[in-house]
């Protein structure tokens, strides 16, 4: 019993260790971010602030210690600050949509410095990673132990498949290597033109569970929610989605979403995600529907921006130069 405890330790560690160096599709922005989008609205037809929390403070904000309300509204007027950059005491569509820009690209350099590092170590010259190191430091423990069963083993191949096939759209000279920038292409697919192909693949092979190649409204529904046995209902953005699936994203009312379609919706060329919330935070707070924030008026709903959470993350930003 011992023995079969240890090796199921083993695995969970391993499991960690392969999400922490590969590419976890948790730290993809893209149907992973039509999930989180998803609940924007929660269960019951509540506003879920949790959304809107990550989109103002970045990914950070799931690291956020509790703090009283008090404590969360200092700093957060110390960030209002920031984001105010004419300092006239309102705070725009166009300056929130740029904060939250920024908040966006600093979580994406970060985590592209953390990755990098956990590559090259402090070696700062190192200025290509090679596949083979990356292959042997991601997956090398394949060759060192037996793994608990065969779904495990396929799926440790699906992720080493994954990342080979990203790592070649990547590497645009073809050296078999990565440059820091080169890196961030593979580490964020989702940002780079030429990467999206790849966006799509993914997307599609997540969520499309019976290999044809297209994702049903039961595929598209299934990947964002688990029914309840308890609840007595589904909740109404499920039906809400399965409404749009219909409506908007099935283009050619075929009952599926083929790849031309998963590309508008996980890619959509016309949306700006910052400015959608931007506008979303600002309607949520605006007393005086002026179009604008005052200080008073996101003091006043800060559960809305930071909740009663916050972090030496706002401090941090205040030190950052180039914001």
């Amino acid at each position: 019993m011992s023995h079969i405890l240890s090796e199921f330790l083993v695995n969970i560690l391993v499991l960690s260790l392969v999400f922490g160096l590969a590419i976890p599709n948790s730290d993809d922005k893209t149907h992973k971010q039509k999930q989180d989008e998803h609940l924007h609205e929660s269960s019951d037809g509540n506003h879920n602030t949790d959304y809107d929390h990550k989109a103002f403070l970045g990914e950070d904000a799931d690291e956020f210690d509790q703090l009283s309300p008090e404590e969360s509204k200092e700093r957060l007027a110390k960030i209002v600050d920031k984001i105010d950059k004419n300092s006239d005491g309102l705070v725009t569509t166009d300056e929130l949509k740029e904060w939250i820009h920024y908040t966006q690209n600093k979580y994406i350099i970060d985590d592209v410095d953390r990755q990098w590092k956990s590559h090259t170590g402090d070696d700062d010259s190192m200025t290509q990673l090679l596949w083979i190191d990356y292959k042997n430091r991601t997956f090398g423990f394949l060759e060192d132990m037996t793994v608990n069963s065969v779904s495990d083993v396929n799926t440790y191949k699906e992720m080493l498949k994954r990342d080979e096939r990203r790592w070649k759209l990547a590497d645009r000279n073809q050296d078999n290597s990565l440059s820091k920038s080169e890196f961030l292409d593979f580490l964020h697919p989702e940002e780079a033109q030429h990467m999206r192909d790849v966006v799509v693949d993914e997307t599609l092979e997540d969520i499309d569970k019976d290999g044809d190649g297209r994702i049903s409204v039961d595929e598209y529904i299934t990947d964002m929610y688990a029914p309840d046995a308890s609840a007595d209902q589904v909740p109404d953005w499920v039906i809400r989605e399965k409404q749009q699936f219909k409506d908007i994203r099935d283009k050619n009312k075929d009952g599926f979403m083929d790849r031309d379609e998963i590309r508008e919706w996980v890619l959509p060329p016309d949306y700006d995600h910052s400015e959608a919330e931007a506008k979303h935070l600002i309607a949520e707070s605006d007393t005086n529907k002026d179009g604008k924030l005052t200080k008073d008026e996101i003091l006043n709903s800060y559960d809305v921006f930071v909740g009663s959470q916050a972090t030496d993350f706002g401090e941090a930003l205040l030190r950052h130069e180039e914001f």
